[in-house]
């Protein structure tokens, strides 16, 4: 099958096709959930066959998996613009990520983050924000700090479907740096436990892309306050917590939900510091 996205195959960026094609498949099935206009425009404008990902990852909980993230890391920007009329969000490996087109408040500062291969595909079908900028370069390229403007020192930073391929060290380097950078924010990403992790590279290697091994997981996530003096704070929220698992979903997705939240397998983590809210704990959605 010829790769016409311009990415390399057998590697990371690769995988923001499986997260596109996810959303865009649970949206057309449960739009009440999430409804993303933009992941099924872009589905069904690129020339691409995402036969072989839907056989392999286009299950209905691999994409719910998918669309709740997108709800999660929607909901954290909205909580945070709220707080912060005319704040900077900065969305660490945009890939094909559309949260932007679905929380812009029309005074939010917005910059997307990614390689140049990434960034060069996301054009083709996403156009930059309105305020920001689309930065072509590597989350751990340190310079993209001083390319992003906060008008009162404070950031959101998401980094959807993005930590998991990346070692502890390196994570831990990079949150100590855009902690020091910027005197107030949170960063928010999706994590899994060591389980869920393993089950999620043999999902992922049975599309063919052998190249994205995930390393990074979270079995406790209060450990992580280590990775910065400054954070102060540190929340989870499931994702599927407070969905009710009723019988519109298949048997099968209700018991790998069900197993998820019991053994915390699927959680949005956010790391807080600065000035802020007060520590909350774990909430349940």
């Amino acid at each position: 099958m010829e790769n016409k996205t311009g990415l390399p195959d057998q590697t990371v960026q690769s995988t923001m096709l499986l997260a596109l094609y996810g959303r865009a498949k649970a949206s057309r099935l449960f739009p009440d959930i999430l409804r993303d206009d933009e992941a099924i425009r872009i589905v069904d404008s690129m020339d691409y066959d995402f036969t072989h990902i839907d056989k392999s990852y286009g299950t209905e909980y691999a994409s719910l998996c998918c669309l709740l993230r997108a709800k999660r890391l929607d909901e954290r920007c909205l909580a945070y613009i709220r707080k912060h009329p005319g704040g900077t969000v900065v969305n660490l490996g945009a890939g094909l990520d559309t949260t932007y087109s679905r929380v812009d408040d029309g005074a939010v500062r917005w910059y997307n983050i990614d390689l140049p291969d990434a960034m060069a595909l996301r054009r083709r079908f996403i156009p930059a924000p309105r305020r920001g900028a689309d930065i072509a370069k590597s989350v751990f390229d340190y310079t993209w700090l001083g390319d992003v403007e906060a008008a009162d020192g404070s950031v959101c930073i998401i980094a959807g479907g993005l930590f998991y391929y990346f070692a502890e060290t390196q994570l831990r380097a990079l949150t100590g740096r855009i902690a020091a950078h910027f005197p107030a924010g949170e960063l928010s990403f999706d994590a899994q436990s060591k389980t869920a992790v393993s089950i999620s590279n043999r999902m992922v290697r049975k599309t063919g892309n052998k190249g994205s091994e995930m390393y990074f997981y979270v079995n406790d996530t209060q450990k992580l306050k280590s990775w910065s003096p400054k954070i102060r704070a540190v929340e989870n929220t499931p994702f599927f917590g407070g969905l009710q698992k009723d019988k519109r979903f298949k048997r099968s997705s209700r018991v790998s939900m069900w197993g998820m939240e019991a053994l915390k397998m699927g959680l949005i983590v956010s790391l807080t510091w600065g000035d802020g809210p007060q520590e909350r704990g774990a909430k349940n959605g």
